[in-house]
């Protein structure tokens, strides 16, 4: 993920240790709390740095 600026639901599943169709769950809720603050989103994908803010002690490394 070197350079990547977004992770998507297969990395969200397995850093979480949950399955993808919950990852692409949570992914579609982080969207639209984005969306509403006005940023552009990409389905299946949510910045990394939004992930780090919500999941308290996860750190996405390259």
């Amino acid at each position: 993920m070197e350079g990547a600026i977004y992770i998507t639901a297969a990395e969200m599943a397995e850093m979480l240790g949950i399955s993808k169709p919950y990852a692409y769950k949570l992914i579609k809720q982080m969207n639209e709390e984005l969306d509403a603050k006005g940023f552009i989103t990409i389905p299946g994908k949510v910045a990394i740095k939004y992930f780090e803010e919500k999941f308290y002690g996860v750190t996405v490394t390259a």
